[in-house]
This record gives structure tokens, C-alpha cells and sequence, in this order.
């Protein structure tokens, strides 16, 4: 090898060691959702724990719903409530460009 190849090879290598790499889309959506499941889950058993669905739902006039219907609202919304704190905390995790 000549000495022009080397160079260029300890460029490439040098470039690929200053770039920070990147996280695969799949594995971001992961990192949210996992822990924001895991949230709500714990959430959703504490919440319900002291309050009852069925009487939640009466008292804000949306007729008969049962406790299941309940809980699986709650838990879904409990699920979109940490999920974006989930994402805004990845947001704001990464650096500012100057």
C-alpha cells in the first residue's frame, strides 16, 4: 500500500471515531415505550386501586361503562400521559447545536 492510501484510511477511521453513533429508530421507539408501559401499568393499579371506574364514569355523565372498559381507558391514558414525558425527556437529552 502507499502511503496516500494509508492516509486516507486513518482519515476514514478518524471521521468514524469523532461521529457519534447513531441509534436505530426501532430501538428509540423501544426506549419510550418500554418504560412508559411499565409506567402506566404501576399507575394505572395505583390509581384504581383508590378509585372506582364504573363511579368515575356515572359522575361525569358518560352513562354505563363497565370496570374493564374502565380500567383499559384509564390504562391507555395513563400509557399516553408517560409516554410523552418519555419522548420530551429523549428530546431534551440531546445536545444543542451551536
Amino acid at each position: 500500500m502507499t502511503d496516500k492510501e494509508n492516509n486516507l484510511k486513518k482519515d476514514i477511521s478518524q471521521k468514524d471515531k469523532n461521529q457519534p453513533e447513531q441509534i436505530p429508530t426501532i430501538q428509540k421507539l423501544v426506549a419510550v415505550l418500554w418504560p412508559s408501559f411499565l409506567t402506566a401499568g404501576v399507575a394505572t393499579i395505583l390509581f384504581f386501586t383508590y378509585f372506582d371506574p364504573q363511579l368515575l364514569l356515572q359522575m361525569n355523565g358518560y352513562g354505563h361503562i363497565s370496570r374493564m372498559g374502565g380500567y383499559t381507558i384509564g390504562f391507555f391514558l395513563f400509557w399516553l400521559l408517560t409516554s410523552s414525558t418519555c419522548v420530551m425527556t429523549c428530546y431534551f437529552q440531546q445536545p444543542c447545536n451551536k
